[in-house]
């Protein structure tokens, strides 16, 4: 039964990609986004959602709540839609709407053969970082969580591994080993550090400590290296600004927890700066 049901999603998500090809992206964007403000709270708990809007913002009313979700579940649907365009986010027509700050930063990465760790969150239209980076030229793997769907997860893979990042690496021991053999060949890491995970360690975002990656820090420890944290904001409909932040630097005698806690703090910056672009559905605390 539940491979049926992973089989019908797959099936339902290939029309809804067929019409918005049809529809084209600026329509597809918008119409998605509204669908999804509509459905996502039938599909996620609502009581969650509010609960961990309310760890950001202890004082917040009602309506406030209402109004982030209803941000964070339009840029959802936004996102899904726009997976469909990637290629034009890469070279085409819609790669003029990426805005970037700090690209300098990527050409002296670049020019100089350095390696480093770059870190993001599920905000705005998340697969563009990885998009970018490699563009510009960044020997570059991505870490990615697959998804439970098994068809779904076989289409999604073939597009990132396309237009997005060609070295897709998952998340687990596999994964964690063709990892270490492309940082031997130099290769930058780019992840997110939002996502629960079962095994991490506790580290304070917002003030309640939650299950939390050790991929960078255990990165920064084994080949001192820097961690570049990245930010993607959605400017309006379609336009975006990615923002690369300046290298981080940590001592060589720093513990893992040090450098965790470091990074969920300036996690905790770039979802407090647009709230309703970051992903509030997943129990980050539990």
């Amino acid at each position: 039964m539940k491979y049926l049901n992973y089989f019908i999603q797959f099936i339902l998500t290939i029309l809804c990609f067929i019409v918005f090809k049809i529809l084209g992206p600026s329509l597809s964007s918008r119409l998605s986004g509204k669908i999804f403000e509509k459905i996502g709270p039938f599909f996620r708990s609502k009581k969650t959602i509010h609960s961990n809007i309310k760890r950001a913002y202890p004082k917040i009313e009602i309506t406030q709540i209402t109004n982030i979700a209803n941000l964070m579940w339009n840029n959802y649907g936004m996102v899904f839609a726009e997976f469909m365009f990637m290629h034009e986010f890469r070279s085409g027509k819609l790669s003029q709407n990426i805005e970037i700050v700090g690209q300098n930063i990527l050409e002296n990465i670049k020019s100089n053969n350095e390696q480093v760790v770059f870190i993001s969150g599920h905000f705005s239209n998340f697969e563009l970082m990885a998009m970018h980076l490699e563009k510009s030229g960044i020997n570059l793997c991505a870490i990615y969580r697959p998804l439970n769907n098994i068809f779904l997860n076989r289409f999604m893979e073939r597009i990132r591994k396309k237009y997005i990042c060609k070295n897709q690496i998952k998340k687990g021991l596999a994964g964690l080993k063709k990892l270490i053999k492309l940082k031997k060949k130099n290769y930058s890491t780019a992840l997110m550090i939002d996502q629960r995970v079962s095994e991490g360690i506790l580290s304070p975002l917002f003030n309640e400590k939650a299950l939390t990656t050790t991929i960078p820090a255990q990165l920064v420890k084994k080949f001192n290296i820097p961690i570049v944290p990245v930010y993607i904001e959605r400017i309006d409909g379609l336009k975006f600004k990615i923002t690369i932040n300046k290298p981080l630097s940590f001592p060589q005698d720093s513990s893992q927890q040090q450098i965790t806690d470091n990074l969920n703090q300036i996690l905790e910056k770039f979802i407090l700066n647009k709230p309703g672009d970051w992903i509030w559905s997943h129990n980050r605390w539990k």
